[in-house]
């Protein structure tokens, strides 16, 4: 009786391609720890909550598109934002503050803004961009 082997298969390689995926994998991984968010962490309001917020109690502030940042009409500068919202949320914790942001104001201004509320640690803060004419 004749036994039938069968034929090995050469040696194709093929071991080096999985050391590479799985050292792609483990370098993945290795990295992914060190991948740091360095985005605005805002506290985001839960989903059943119902928080109304009056008219009268909005601090609105505006961003021209020059970068101009306008209360009441008038241009201010950072620092004044920064101590108007100081006193306003100190006397009325209830405060929002809203920013109007017209589309082509330079992003850092929008960004700096921001995290002027974040570390005066406002609880309301909304923007908003103004609707191109």
């Amino acid at each position: 009786m004749n036994i039938k082997r069968r034929r090995r298969k050469p040696f194709d390689d093929s071991s080096a391609a999985s050391d590479i995926a799985f050292l792609l994998i483990i370098y993945f991984i290795v990295i992914a720890g060190f991948n740091v968010n360095k985005g605005f962490l805002m506290n985001l309001p839960a989903k059943d909550s119902t928080r109304l917020i009056l008219k009268e109690d909005l601090l609105r502030f505006d961003l021209d598109a020059a970068g101009d940042l306008m209360y009441q009409n008038e241009v201010r500068d950072i620092g004044f934002a920064e101590q108007e919202i100081r006193s306003v949320i100190a006397a009325h914790p209830n405060m929002a503050v809203v920013l109007t942001v017209d589309p082509q104001t330079h992003w850092q201004k929008v960004v700096s803004f921001v995290e002027l509320a974040q570390n005066l640690e406002v609880e309301a803060f909304s923007f908003t961009m103004k609707a191109s004419p």
